[in-house]
């Protein structure tokens, strides 16, 4: 009997490189949303992940525009860096641009703020009005499975109740890749284009599709304070406490979000190629290694995501 495991490919037989089948998947998963779904948004603050995300959904509908708005939930305490470039995205782009605002949710009673905490919980009320007022029926997020614990328990279409919750012991099987987008009125779906891409892999396609990202994603040097075992970059919005040291270092971002809770990483790395070399040696994800919001227990990020965030 011949062993068909170790038989050659046929010749001429069309194989995928490894990121050609993630970004083949992501792609099935950005045309089943849109016929399936009546009004679906991508979340887009500017990040490595919503960029890459928002790069294969261009693919995905090329040469048609996107079919649907983009979405950022602005705490406020953005790296300035980082809106500048969500700004000038858009722009060249041609996409709308949905600015859910923190600020305009704690001006309107709406959530209220503690001073001296990050802005980052306040969110998911914001997201949940955001989605309730445009009536989005359909949320992409660039979340992956390898950031977080919560984040890996979740399914590519992952239901949210009226409440806009989600119940951990309560998802539906993707069996074969076939998603379940059934929702009632007042209920949606998450949905996660990039959940079984890595960090590496994120890297990787950057480079591969010389995609432009916020330059605090390289090696810059920036003044920061050493806090909780974690490198703060000095703002508007942090300064340094009684005691702590102001330094300046050579750092990037692993990850970005809300200055207060968002630490660098000392590195040289300024090109993708050296950011791979550099991914590829560690042994903590981004979050586990730069969000001060990811420490207060080791539910966190679960216990936020059953409220309704990210």
């Amino acid at each position: 009997m011949t062993d068909t495991t170790t038989r050659p490919p046929l010749p001429g037989a069309y194989q995928l490189s490894q990121l050609r089948a993630l970004e083949s998947e992501s792609v099935h998963i950005f045309r089943e949303v849109a016929a399936t779904f009546e009004r679906p948004v991508l979340l887009f603050s500017g990040g490595k992940d919503s960029v890459v995300m928002l790069h294969v959904a261009r693919k995905a509908f090329w040469p048609a525009p996107l079919p649907f708005a983009v979405m950022h939930v602005d705490t406020g305490h953005n790296f300035p860096e980082v809106i500048e470039f969500r700004d000038r995205t858009v722009e060249e782009l041609g996409v709308r641009l949905v600015v859910a605002s923190v600020q305009a949710s704690i001006d309107a009673g709406r959530v209220s703020e503690r001073p001296g905490t990050s802005r980052n919980r306040l969110q998911t009320t914001t997201l949940l009005d955001a989605i309730a007022e445009h009536r989005f029926d359909a949320v992409f997020g660039g979340a992956r499975r390898d950031e977080e614990k919560a984040r890996a328990k979740e399914r590519v279409f992952s239901f949210r109740d009226e409440f806009g919750q989600w119940d951990p012991k309560n998802q539906r099987p993707e069996l074969w890749s076939l998603y379940n987008g059934r929702h009632q009125p007042g209920e949606h779906i998450r949905v996660f284009p990039l959940s079984n891409w890595t960090e590496l892999d994120i890297w990787r396609y950057i480079a591969e599709e010389d995609i432009a990202l916020p330059p605090l994603y390289y090696a810059h040097r920036r003044q920061v304070v050493r806090r909780d075992n974690m490198l703060m970059a000095l703002c508007e919005w942090v300064q340094p406490n009684e005691g702590e040291e102001v330094l300046e270092a050579l750092v990037r971002y692993r990850t970005v979000g809300d200055a207060t809770c968002t630490a660098a990483v000392e590195s040289a790395a300024a090109t993708p190629e050296a950011v791979i070399v550099e991914v590829a040696a560690t042994r903590i994800t981004e979050r586990g290694a730069t969000r001060a919001d990811d420490r207060f227990s080791e539910a966190a990020m679960e216990d936020r995501k059953k409220e309704g965030y990210f």
